[in-house]
C-alpha cells in the first residue's frame, strides 16, 4: 500500500505540472483568493452533485456554541437526531441518522476522519468546544461522496476549520444555566502579520453538574493555528483538543427505578453500605464512589497545504496525528474476583474494589488530493492512508480486604493495530448547458479501500466455562478489500434542481463486533462486513424566498450490523448481522422567508426500516432460532420531523425550534417493554446583538431549552433472557432535563 501511495502523490504532481505547463497560466497577482480559508477539497457535496446534504449556517453554529455538544446543531436537519446520558446536551452525546448510530456516520474535520478507528464512534467529549472553532457543517444523507475512514452507511459530516481573518480580532464569551452549567473562553487572532502570515488561539472550559445525579462533566480545550498565505499557496498547521473528565453514566435506569427513586437516579458508583450517608426510598443506606470518572485526553494536530498551480489545477495534502490517553475508574460492588487472573491470595467469590481501564492510542496519517476545474469538467482524484496503535489494559487499586501488595498487575491486556487506505477519482461533467438555461451534469464516484485490523492479547471480558472462569483470548487478523463506486446525474433549470442517484458502500465491523459477539452469539463466527446498496432520486426548488425539497432514498443492506439492544461493559452497542434489510423513506424540506425578518422552515422523514424474515439468534433470547418474519430494525423511528422559525429584527435574534421523534424499538423483534416512546420537544434561543467601535459587538443570549418540560428519553438500551423457564425484559433509559435555562454574553472586538 506504501508503494500504491507514493505513486499517487508523485503522479498527482507530476499531472497537475504538466497542466500548469500546458496552459502556462499565471495566477494574477492581483486578485483575491480568498486568503482566510484552507480549502480541503475531497469530503463536501458540490452544488450540481446528486446527494441529499444540508450545509449548516455560521449563524446556527455560533447559536448552540454557549456549552452544548456539537451534536445539537446537527439535530436541526433532517433525519438527524441527537441523544444525551447527561439529560442537557452536554458530556456523552450522539447522533443518529435515517436510523443508523453514529458508528456509520463518517464525520471529518479539514478532511481528517475524526471516528476512532477501533469503534468508529466519534466521542464529542473527547474533542471539546469543537463547536466553537468550526467555519462550515455539510451533512450528507446517505452513502455521500468519497471520504476518508470508515464508510458512510447512514451519512456523512464535513467539517472545515472557521477562517482566519486578515484583521487582528479577540473575543470572551460566558455562559451560565441550568444544573451548574458553565462555560468561560477566550479568543484572538493576530490578523494578517507580514502580508502572510496570521496566528489564532482559542481556550475554553465548559462545566456542569448535568440533570442526571453525579452527572457531572468538566471540560477543557483549545485550538492554536498558524496560517501562512502566498498568491497562490496557502498553509495551515493546527492543532486542537483537551482534556475530558465526566462521571459515568452510560448504564441508564430502569422505569420502575424512575418511579421508585425519580429520573434523575442512575446508579454507577452505588454501592451498599449499613452506614451509608445516603438513604434510598427502600430504605436501603448506600454511598457513592467519588472518582467513578471517565479520564481523556485528546491533542488532534493537522498541516494543511494548499496550492493553484493555475486557474485550472489545484493540490491539497493534509498530515495529521492524534494522540489519545484516557481510562475510567470503576467502583464493582460485590464483584466476582474469579476474572481478576492479577490478584493473589483470594480468600473468597466476592469482594468490592475500585478498577481502571486504560487505552493509550496514536493515528497517523496523510490525505491528499488534487482538482481540476474548467467551467464544463470538475475533476477530483487523490486518497489516503492512516496507521493506528491501541493498547489496553486494566488494573485494580483496591479490593475489600485484601491488601494492596495482593492486587498489583495488569487483569487483562491487549493490542490493537489498524491500517486504512484509499484512492479515488471524482468527475462532475457538464454535458448539456444551453442559453433556454437547462444545465445538465453526470457524476461519477469511484473509490477504492483497503483496511487492515489486527487485535490480540487478553479482553476485560470473563468467560464462564465448564472448566471455570479464564478471561477472553483476542485473536483478530482481517483484511479487507473495498470497491464503493457512486454514479448520477442531476438536472437544473433556473431554481428548479433534480437529481438521481446510485452507489454502493461497504464497511468492516467494529472492535466490540469482533471481541463482545460470544455475548449473544450461539456460534464463535466472526461478524461479516457489510454493503450498502443506496439509491436516491431528489427534487430542489430555489427562489429568493422560497425553497422546498423532496426526497426519496431505497437503501438496500447485504449483512448489515443491527444493534441487538445490548451493551458491553462500555456502553458499545452490541450488533448481529442480518441476510437482507432495507431503510426506504421520503425526506420533505421546505423554507418560506415570509419577510425580511422571518423564516419559517419544516422538514420531515418518513420510513420504512426493516429486517426481511428476521431469525433469532441471539443465543439466550427467549425467541432464539425462531423466524420472526418482517421485523422493525432497532433504534429506527419511521416519524422524525421538525418545525423552526428564525426571526430577526435590528440586533435581536429568536430562534423557535420543534423536533418530533417517532417510537424505537431497542431490538429487532418489536417488544413493547422494549422499546422508547415517540417525543416531542421544543427549544428556544434568544438573542440581542450590539454594535461597538470598528467591528465590535456585544451578544446577549438565551437559550431556554425542552420550553414545554417534556418527559422523555432521548436513547436507552434493552433486551430479554430466559431464566428458570421465565421471560425477562430487561429496559434502561436515560430521562432528559425539564425546562432549562442557560443564559451567555459574547464580546467580540
Amino acid at each position: 500500500m506504501k508503494r500504491i501511495f507514493s505513486f499517487l502523490a508523485l503522479t498527482v504532481l507530476g499531472v497537475a505540472s504538466l497542466g500548469a505547463k500546458e496552459y502556462r497560466e499565471r495566477l494574477d497577482t492581483t486578485q483575491i483568493y480568498d486568503v482566510g480559508v484552507v480549502e480541503v477539497v475531497t469530503t463536501a457535496a458540490s452544488r450540481t452533485a446528486p446527494v441529499a446534504y444540508n450545509d449548516i449556517d455560521k449563524e446556527s453554529i455560533i447559536s448552540k456554541s454557549y456549552a452544548l455538544d456539537l451534536p445539537s446543531v446537527l439535530a436541526l436537519t433532517p433525519s438527524m437526531i441527537a441523544t444525551n446520558e447527561t439529560g442537557i446536551g452536554i458530556g456523552a452525546t450522539s447522533i443518529r441518522l435515517r436510523g443508523t448510530d453514529a458508528t456509520r456516520i463518517n464525520v471529518t474535520v479539514n478532511g481528517v476522519a475524526m471516528n476512532n478507528p477501533d469503534s468508529h464512534s466519534v466521542y464529542w467529549y473527547d474533542t471539546p468546544d469543537l463547536i466553537s472553532s468550526v467555519g462550515s457543517i455539510q451533512v450528507q444523507r446517505g452513502a455521500g461522496v468519497s471520504t476518508n475512514g470508515a464508510g458512510a452507511f447512514g451519512g456523512a459530516v464535513s467539517m472545515t476549520t472557521d477562517a482566519l481573518t486578515t484583521e487582528f480580532r479577540g473575543g470572551a464569551s460566558l455562559s451560565y444555566g441550568s444544573y451548574n452549567t458553565n462555560k468561560q473562553a477566550v479568543h484572538l487572532t493576530s490578523g494578517l502579520m507580514r502580508d502572510h502570515w496570521v496566528v489564532d488561539a482559542r481556550l475554553s472550559h465548559i462545566g456542569s453538574d448535568g440533570y442526571i445525579e453525579r452527572g457531572a462533566t468538566d471540560l477543557k480545550s483549545y485550538m492554536a493555528q498558524v496560517g501562512y498565505y502566498a498568491d497562490n499557496t496557502r498553509i495551515k498547521l493546527l492543532s486542537f483538543g483537551g482534556s475530558a473528565k465526566t462521571y459515568l453514566t452510560y448504564n441508564g435506569v430502569s422505569r420502575e427505578d424512575m418511579a421508585l427513586y425519580g429520573r434523575r437516579y442512575h446508579t454507577s458508583g452505588q454501592y451498599t453500605t449499613s452506614d451509608g450517608p445516603y438513604t434510598l426510598a427502600d430504605g436501603t443506606h448506600v454511598d457513592y464512589h467519588d472518582d467513578e470518572t471517565d479520564n481523556y485526553l485528546q491533542i488532534n494536530n493537522h498541516l494543511v497545504v494548499n496550492h493553484r498551480f493555475n486557474r485550472l489545477w489545484q493540490l491539497n495534502a493534509t498530515l495529521f496525528y492524534t494522540y489519545g490517553y484516557g481510562y475510567y475508574n470503576q467502583y464493582k460492588d460485590d464483584a466476582w474476583l474469579e476474572g481478576y487472573t492479577n490478584l493473589k491470595g483470594v480468600s473468597s467469590e466476592q469482594a468490592d474494589l475500585i478498577r481502571h481501564k486504560l487505552m493509550r492510542n496514536h493515528l497517523g496519517g496523510a490525505n491528499m488530493a488534487a482538482s481540476y476545474n474548467t467551467s464544463r469538467l470538475n475533476l477530483t482524484f487523490g486518497g489516503s492512508w492512516s496507521y493506528y496503535t491501541c493498547p489496553h489494559w486494566g488494573t485494580v487499586s483496591w479490593v475489600d480486604g485484601m491488601d494492596s501488595g495482593d492486587v498489583a498487575g495488569r487483569w487483562y491486556d491487549n493490542d490493537v493495530t489498524k491500517q486504512d487506505a484509499n484512492i479515488f477519482v471524482r468527475a462532475e461533467w457538464r454535458v448539456l448547458s444551453d442559453d433556454k438555461g437547462n444545465n445538465i451534469h453526470l457524476f461519477g464516484d469511484m473509490q477504492y479501500r483497503y483496511v487492515h485490523y489486527k487485535a490480540w492479547g487478553v479482553n476485560d471480558n470473563s468467560i464462564w466455562g465448564d472448566d471455570g472462569v479464564y478471561m477472553q483470548p483476542i485473536d483478530v487478523d482481517k483484511q479487507y478489500h473495498f470497491l464503493n463506486p457512486h454514479v448520477g446525474l442531476s438536472y437544473k433549470r433556473g431554481g428548479h434542481n433534480l437529481f438521481v442517484s446510485a452507489a454502493i458502500a461497504n464497511r468492516e465491523p467494529t472492535r466490540s463486533d469482533f471481541t463482545d459477539r460470544y455475548m449473544f452469539a450461539a456460534d464463535d463466527s466472526y461478524p461479516e462486513s457489510e454493503r450498502l446498496y443506496d439509491f436516491e432520486l431528489g427534487y430542489n426548488y430555489t427562489s429568493p424566498r422560497l425553497s422546498v425539497g423532496v426526497n426519496l432514498y431505497y437503501m438496500l443492506y447485504h449483512n448489515q450490523l443491527v444493534a441487538t439492544g445490548m451493551v458491553n461493559d462500555g456502553d458499545d452497542a452490541l450488533n448481529v448481522n442480518v441476510d437482507r434489510s432495507y431503510r426506504r423513506g421520503v425526506e420533505l424540506m421546505a423554507s418560506w422567508r415570509t419577510t425580511k425578518w422571518l423564516t419559517l422552515s419544516a422538514n420531515a422523514t418518513l420510513s420504512q426500516n426493516v429486517i426481511e424474515e428476521y431469525v433469532d439468534e441471539l443465543k439466550d433470547s427467549p425467541t432464539f432460532g425462531q423466524n420472526l418474519g418482517d421485523m422493525t430494525i432497532s433504534y429506527s423511528p419511521s416519524v422524525v420531523g421538525s418545525l423552526s422559525a428564525d426571526f430577526h429584527v435590528a440586533g435581536f435574534s429568536l430562534l423557535w425550534h420543534t423536533q418530533y421523534v417517532g417510537k424505537q424499538y431497542f431490538t429487532n423483534n418489536e417488544i413493547e417493554a422494549l422499546s422508547l416512546d415517540a417525543y416531542t420537544v421544543t427549544n428556544l434561543d434568544l438573542g440581542y446583538r450590539i454594535a461597538i467601535g470598528n467591528g465590535g459587538s456585544v451578544r446577549f443570549g438565551l437559550a431556554i431549552n425542552n420550553l414545554f418540560s417534556t418527559l422523555y428519553e432521548s436513547n436507552g438500551y434493552g433486551y430479554s433472557y430466559m431464566w428458570d423457564g421465565e421471560r425477562y425484559d430487561e429496559a434502561f433509559y436515560f430521562p432528559q432535563a425539564p425546562i432549562n435555562f442557560l443564559g451567555n454574553i459574547t464580546v467580540n472586538f
